[in-house]
């Protein structure tokens, strides 16, 4: 996919609304391109809170739109009612099933998936241990069956804008007992997947 070029209206920017979870790398792409759009991020680990999640995105939309703003979200199928969601303010999202597929492509990802990948990110590996048993307990033995019941190994995912999160991933995967590889990512196909959904508001 290539980057779709965006108009830059200074004057009216539009609001990016979405996952916290590629901040660095969305930021880092808005800066280079120039684009004309004010990010908002919500809390990476919302889509283990599905109440939650869509609570916080109509908050965020609704207060947008009462600014004035046109408004697109940077998230996946990440809520079954996403497309609900979005049809109830009259915005859309960038297309792709998570932030993983906008990230990698679908057929990279699919090849690592087929694999029994498990994709960490830096935000991710950096709050791991808390974000999992706030979300499925302490029993470790019960969090390590649900990792494994559908996964082989943890695929962590450097990308130009990630920091040195190698202790972080590491202490991930021992936690859930899976085996630790990584995986180099540009920000060629995240560039694209964000410039056609800015191109329909610009």
């Amino acid at each position: 996919m290539k980057p779709v070029p965006i108009p830059v209206n200074p004057a009216h920017p539009v609001s990016l609304v979405g996952c916290g979870i590629l901040r660095k790398e969305v930021d880092y792409l808005i800066r280079k391109n120039g684009w004309a759009v004010r990010p908002q991020y919500l809390d990476s680990a919302l889509h283990n809170y599905l109440d939650r999640l869509s609570s916080q995105l109509d908050t965020a939309l609704n207060a947008e739109e009462d600014r004035g703003r046109e408004t697109v979200v940077f998230y996946g199928a990440c809520h079954p009612l996403m497309e609900r969601i979005l049809d109830r303010h009259q915005t859309h999202r960038t297309q792709g099933q998570n932030c993983i597929v906008m990230l990698l492509g679908y057929e990279r990802f699919m090849a690592e998936l087929e694999r029994g990948a498990y994709f960490l990110l830096e935000d991710w590996a950096l709050t791991w241990e808390p974000m999992i048993t706030q979300a499925f307990g302490n029993n470790l033995q019960v969090v390590r069956e649900i990792f494994h019941g559908s996964h082989r190994r943890m695929v962590a995912i450097r990308t130009p804008c990630s920091g040195d999160f190698t202790a972080a991933a590491e202490a991930a995967a021992r936690f859930v007992d899976l085996p630790l590889s990584w995986l180099d990512a540009d920000l060629s196909h995240l560039e694209a997947v964000l410039a056609a959904a800015l191109a329909d508001r610009a």
